[in-house]
């Protein structure tokens, strides 16, 4: 440390006058060898502290020495811009051992260097890796296998050119032409309202009723399916909510409540297949099937009994026309006995008159106790009853009798 020479000063020391008498003694060169001035004896000396070998000895450099140059006798050069490139890249002799070497580019300059090896012939197997390659996307872009309930819609440069059918069909590589597949026969289906939502619609009688149904489809046309409508999935509902408000319309609410679901559900499928064909929209209809229909919730419970009282009331009614056929049967019957009896009494008038004399008179005498006769030779009171409960004589008796 103290053979090295400050950039300020003479080891550290301030500048002082060179001595001229020639006695000075030379410097070790930095490197160990020897300087100019130690390998020949015949040259004169110089001062330390001059940057160049011009200035004469004894004389006193101005001001101080920039530090960044290297001292007076040192043959070595500051590093450039390119010898600090260089070193970093590896490119250049350095002190981390090893002399030039390129290194791989991928990595900057650092690392192995990675090469492909060799063909046979000695050429590299570059081309023939992007041309496997661009075989390979070639046959994937253009090759296209559609299964049996699939179509394919294929676009050149974003416009419609064909579309394909089952199987496996060609095509020109993307991005020239693109191939979009869908499922055109597998039924879709629409539940409305979803979840736990509410849809109110009013009857023809001006009554409310939540209605929640399903609506079954399929993909007819897929070419006007996919260019005809912005959003074919969101159209069939809003196409179906319509439907289903105008068939409601038409019919009270106790045929929306009842018998009249079957004729609701075949008169809004109607209506959207006629709107959904109007529109082209590449749609077909299967079926509409309504699953709930309900008073809203609010009112369901005054609803449930409403719905009580009506069931009453047609019990009564129901009652009432049971009695009203039995009686009208019984007097049928009785109708039919006198047209019967009529019909004789034109035969024969005495006899019948008679005879309905004596059936009269037996039906209502055979009720009393007591009978009051007055009749000229009779007994006035018969004793009718007491002669009912004594019993008639036996045979054995009339026998002893007559002895």
């Amino acid at each position: 440390m103290t053979d090295r020479k400050s950039p300020w000063g003479h080891n550290g020391e301030p500048d002082r006058p060179a001595r001229d008498d020639g006695n000075t003694p030379p410097e070790d060169s930095p490197n160990g060898e020897d300087t100019p001035e130690r390998a020949s004896p015949e040259a004169g000396p110089q001062s330390s502290g001059s940057p160049s070998g011009s200035e004469k000895p004894g004389a006193k450099p101005e001001g101080p020495r920039n530090p960044w140059l290297p001292p007076a006798g040192d043959s070595r050069r500051p590093p450039s811009i390119e010898d600090i490139f260089r070193a970093r890249s590896g490119k250049g002799g350095g002190s981390n051992g090893g002399g030039g070497g390129g290194g791989n580019p991928l990595l900057g300059g650092r690392g192995p260097n990675l090469r492909l090896p060799q063909r046979p012939d000695g050429k590299s197997w570059w081309p023939l890796g992007i041309a496997a390659l661009a075989l390979l996307w070639l046959c994937g872009s253009s090759t296209h296998r559609l299964a049996p309930q699939e179509q394919g819609l294929v676009t050149t440069f974003g416009a419609y050119s064909r579309t394909l059918g089952p199987g496996v069909s060609f095509t020109a590589p993307w991005p020239i032409q693109q191939v979009e597949t869908r499922d055109v026969t597998s039924i879709q289906r629409e539940t409305i309202p979803e979840g736990d939502g509410e849809r109110l619609m009013l009857t023809g009688d001006q009554n409310l009723v939540n209605v929640n149904y399903l609506v079954r489809w399929n993909i007819k046309d897929l070419k006007l399916y996919a260019f005809q409508l912005a959003d074919p999935d969101q159209s069939v509902r809003e196409v179906a909510e319509a439907a289903m408000r105008a068939a409601i319309a038409e019919v009270g609410f106790n045929d929306a409540m009842g018998s009249g679901r079957a004729t609701i559900e075949q008169n809004v499928r109607d209506r959207m297949q006629r709107v959904l064909d109007a529109y082209r929209s590449g749609v077909r209809i299967q079926g509409v099937e309504i699953t709930k229909i309900d008073p809203p919730a609010k009112v369901v419970d005054a609803f449930k009994e409403v719905l009580a009282a009506q069931q009453k009331a047609q019990g009564d009614v129901n009652e009432a026309q049971g009695w009203a056929q039995k009686k009208l049967a019984a007097a049928q019957g009785e109708a039919a006995a006198f047209d019967k009896v009529y019909e004789q009494y034109k035969l024969a008038p005495e006899v019948t008159k008679r005879r309905m004399y004596y059936e009269t008179m037996e039906r209502v005498l055979g009720q009393n106790d007591k009978v009051i006769v007055e009749a000229p030779g009779t007994v006035p009171y018969l004793p009718l009853p007491a002669m009912r409960q004594t019993p008639p004589p036996s045979d054995d008796a009339r026998q002893g009798g007559q002895r």
